[in-house]
């Protein structure tokens, strides 16, 4: 879309000026993983992690894990790619694209993605050792330990980007 007439460079005075505001350098975290889009959880959560690399401003303890982890988890339950999704995200403005390409490449039931988001919330799951060891050290890294509420990896996600 191309700005014109009296106010074509209100648009582009409004972005200097979010540039030069010192709160552009704060943390942006992306949005919790209980967010839905399409029936899918973490989903919205994935769409912004890629959408803030592609911008640069993924924080560096965010990057080692990009397309692993949960990502990678729902990558595998949506059979597609880390690739193919950062294709997707950035050939897109809106969610609403992302929204209909998943609608139209991402064929699963109702079942198949409440499986998925079970199994996220399972997590750590009990008899995994190295996962529970890691749980807690991350608890103990971002001052949570006294949390007794923050039970799964999605709760501790929500605590430490202060959600809850």
């Amino acid at each position: 879309m191309e700005a014109r007439g009296r106010n074509a460079n209100l648009k582009f005075e409004i972005v200097r000026a979010l540039l030069d505001d010192k709160r552009m350098s704060e943390v942006i975290y992306p949005r919790s993983p209980r967010e839905t889009m399409d029936g899918w959880s973490y989903l919205p959560r994935y769409l912004d992690k890629i959408r803030l690399h592609l911008a640069g401003r993924l924080p560096a303890d965010y990057q080692e894990n990009l397309g692993q982890g949960f990502d990678a988890l729902w990558l595998k339950y949506a059979g597609v790619t880390h690739e193919q999704m950062i294709r997707v995200v950035k050939d897109s403005v809106t969610d609403g694209e992302v929204y209909d390409w998943v609608r139209q490449h991402v064929k699963k039931s109702p079942v198949e993605k409440a499986a998925h988001w079970q199994d996220v919330l399972s997590r750590p799951k009990p008899g995994d050792e190295a996962a529970n060891a890691r749980f807690k050290m991350r608890k103990e890294q971002s001052v949570l330990s006294h949390r007794d509420d923050i039970k799964t990896f999605v709760d501790y996600i929500d605590a430490d980007e202060q959600r809850i």
